[in-house]
């Protein structure tokens, strides 16, 4: 499964009859998620909170944050926007308050209706925010584009059992990367937009900017814990490989100069000879 893109947190369901529902299989899952990625979506049109057409192609030229919810969910998906909320507004202070947009999509075709998702939004405090979508779309509209953003979902006895997936795409739509868990560490979320905004990626030698490159690529998800954590194994493995190196390059040292001692005393024998 891999180490940060190979963790999920599953929608935990309390009633007994989950156990006869019909499992995701977690690494089909993954794979299907990031096979996504490079891949372009599509201009389907979508009917936001108000009933009102929200057509994709709108939301073209900066990159969009796509979080995927039911609004029916009692336990993950509010957690979920709730945290996201907070990481977006962080994000927004760290590349620019209209940089990029967000789009909450409600993958619930029958039961995320513009008055459901009006709630929903409401509770989460999302309404009147700057650039953030709050949709569903009919049936078709709705299996074709998350077949693009490469999620995974099944009907269960208390809702769906889903990935808890974030999808960043660029700005012309592509999948760009896949956040995965209800919570984590705003580089994870934050590297990627600033790669997509900016252009290019952390170039800088300003300590600050490097330790937030390190943070992300050295940040691991645990799906034992269900939780990020930071990876000490990667330094580990930098320095054992380092002192591999520097072990490796004193025995080719000490070897090189044995042999110019053993050239230079070869050179000097016959000197000597021919003083005595």
């Amino acid at each position: 499964m891999g180490r940060l893109t190979a963790a999920f947190l599953w929608l935990v369901l309390a009633s007994p009859l989950a156990a006869e529902a019909v499992k995701l299989d977690a690494e089909v899952a993954y794979e299907q998620s990031q096979a996504a990625i490079g891949g372009l979506t599509g201009d389907q049109v979508l009917t936001d909170h108000r009933g009102q057409p929200l057509p994709l192609a709108d939301l073209r030229g900066r990159p969009l944050v796509v979080s995927l919810v039911f609004t029916s969910c009692a336990t993950v998906c509010p957690i979920t926007t709730d945290h996201l909320r907070d990481q977006i507004m962080a994000a927004r202070r760290a590349v620019g308050e209209d940089s990029f947009a967000v789009l909450t999509f409600g993958f619930d075709a029958s039961g995320d209706t513009p008055a459901q998702l009006t709630g929903f939004a409401g509770t989460h405090r999302l309404l009147g925010l700057e650039d953030w979508y709050v949709a569903s779309a009919d049936a078709a509209t709705t299996e074709s584009f998350l077949r693009e953003l490469g999620f995974s979902y099944a009907a269960s006895a208390r809702g769906f059992d889903h990935v808890t997936q974030t999808t960043i795409l660029d700005a012309e739509g592509r999948v760009y990367r896949q956040v995965y868990g209800e919570t984590f560490p705003l580089p994870v979320l934050v590297q990627p937009l600033k790669e997509l905004v900016l252009g290019t990626v952390t170039r800088s030698v300003d300590p600050g900017a490097l330790w937030d490159r390190i943070n992300f690529l050295c940040t691991v998800y645990n799906p034992l814990t269900g939780a990020y954590r930071f990876d000490y194994g990667i330094f580990f493995g930098i320095f054992f490989g380092g002192v591999s190196l520097i072990l490796t390059g004193l025995v080719v040292l000490r070897l090189w100069l044995e042999r110019r001692r053993a050239i230079r005393g070869a050179a000097m024998r016959p000197i000597r000879r021919e003083v005595s």
